[in-house]
């Protein structure tokens, strides 16, 4: 969230006109700052990185078949099989779970860079929870707006605290 004044580069403000203030929305990536009013082609957005998602998860299932056909051909025995497709059924299970909770709080950094292993090789669940996610709002929105929201009312209070003059304030 920026509570920053100032242009910032943004392309809306003009030389001429007054800077925005109080906080503005964070962007999400794809979708910038159209998730505050649902402009912009949102939905449109919305189910188009959905539809994309389900069609890159379905092309990584090719591969993991291909190499999984690779596997066969080698003749490497059923519990190294067996062992590779339980690793990428798990790890795409708790990357679904940590993309999903993701979209409702933020990650802490350190167990982000820990995870990274794990979420590389469960890609495939990763890019499942964004699909499904992207069928009812945008991934993050909710978080980036309840944040917003605050930031918005925490703004207002303290704008509306200091108005006035204080020198015609009686003291009593």
């Amino acid at each position: 969230m920026s509570a920053e004044n100032g242009t910032n580069g943004n392309p809306e403000t003009t030389a001429g006109s007054p800077p925005p203030t109080g906080p503005r929305p964070e962007p999400i990536r794809f979708f910038g700052t159209t998730w505050v009013h649902h402009d912009g082609g949102y939905t449109a957005r919305r189910l188009g990185l959905a539809v994309g998602a389900l069609v890159a998860a379905a092309a990584a299932c090719l591969v993991l078949r291909v190499a999984y056909q690779g596997l066969q051909i080698a003749d490497i025995g059923s519990f190294v099989t067996v062992l590779v497709i339980v690793m990428f059924a798990v790890c795409s299970a708790l990357a679904f779970g940590h993309t999903w909770g993701a979209f409702s709080r933020r990650p802490d950094p350190d167990r982000q860079a820990s995870l990274r292993g794990l979420l590389a090789i469960g890609f495939v669940g990763s890019l499942l929870a964004y699909a499904l996610r992207c069928l009812t709002e945008a991934p993050g929105e909710k978080l980036h707006r309840a944040e917003y929201e605050t930031a918005r009312a925490q703004y207002e209070k303290r704008t509306t605290r200091r108005s006035g003059n204080p020198k015609k304030r009686r003291r009593g």
